[in-house]
């Protein structure tokens, strides 16, 4: 059998640790590898190749990944599909690993219907929102970016008696953000899941300010889309000058975590194996109380990601 791998969506960190174990992992299983660059985009563009050792000598430590990623629209055209489907057979590749987000695995799904095509997908998106596992690739070291960033952050906020508005990424998912304002010990944290409670909130705050509070960090998660608001309000009803930080693209960027490189082993290694030993696949793995198993991408895709209640009441916490 040949094997295939490809990231879609975002980048984040992880993937290139994965895609160096699918190498290392099929070559020992005796399969042909080969690499799909561009994601979706270059499976329709033909962009593959075969992989070998030499491709991914070195690429354990590097961030982002080194055969690329995309978003398509052709891709939700059929004609699109059915030349995504000829080339793969052209290489006589007969399953793929898809390293990718809830966008990523909804193109597969519709996919592996129409075509006869085995699939696994290895969550991996620093957002942390897709349903069914409690971890994708990238998040722990984007946590540490935004940890870094913030560490530094509150150095000058203190500095200064300044408040300081972080945000982060997490598209419609607080992931990042309530993980963040616990580890960083944040005043103020700021979510889609949940209300911002206004007046509780800036009542704690002026009386803490008026025993020698100096300065503030409110965390708000892009999704929120509140970054503004909550400028406005700490200016106008708490009187301390705010600076607002949006961490924006580094949050997918630097060298992946010893978590990341692990989980990343992991994941593709069920993958690799999942695909060896079923027909008709069209599973995600995922990884959950320590384990790894596998879903239904119908049961992945159909379902949205809840933040755990521990999580949302963390929030109540923050001092």
């Amino acid at each position: 059998m040949a094997l295939a791998i490809m990231c879609s969506g975002g980048d984040s960190a992880g993937m290139n640790p994965s895609i160096k174990k699918f190498v290392d992992y099929a070559y020992k299983k005796g399969q042909r590898t080969y690499f799909i660059e561009k994601g979706l985009e270059g499976l329709i563009d033909n962009n593959i190749r075969e992989a070998t050792h030499k491709d991914v000598a070195g690429i354990m430590h590097i961030g982002g990944t080194i055969i690329r990623s995309s978003r398509s629209k052709r891709f939700f055209e059929y004609k699109y599909r059915k030349r995504a489907y000829e080339n793969l057979k052209a290489f006589d590749i007969e399953g793929i690993i898809v390293l990718g987000g809830d966008g990523s695995f909804r193109a597969m799904q519709r996919f592996s219907s129409e075509f006869d095509i085995n699939f696994v997908g290895i969550p991996a998106t620093i957002d942390n929102d897709i349903y069914g596992t409690e971890y994708c690739l990238g998040v722990d070291t984007a946590l540490n970016v935004i940890r870094d960033a913030l560490d530094k952050i509150r150095d000058t906020a203190s500095s200064f008696d300044r408040a300081f508005i972080v945000e982060v990424m997490g598209r419609e998912c607080g992931y990042l953000a309530v993980v963040s304002s616990i580890i960083s010990g944040a005043e103020i944290c700021v979510i889609p899941e949940v209300a911002f409670e206004k007046k509780s909130l800036e009542k704690r705050l002026k009386f803490e300010i008026e025993h020698g509070r100096n300065y503030v960090i409110a965390i708000v998660s892009e999704g929120a889309k509140k970054t503004s608001e909550i400028h406005s309000w700490i200016q106008e009803s708490l009187g301390l000058e705010t600076r607002v930080s949006i961490l924006g693209h580094i949050q997918r960027g630097g060298n992946p975590t010893v978590y990341d490189r692990m989980m990343a082993f992991d994941f593709t290694i069920f993958a690799v194996d999942y695909l060896l030993e079923h027909n008709n696949s069209n599973k995600v793995v995922v990884y959950n109380k320590g384990e790894f198993s596998f879903m239904e991408i119908e049961d992945i895709v159909s379902h949205t990601y809840q933040l755990p209640s521990r999580l949302l009441e963390a929030i109540n916490y923050l001092d």
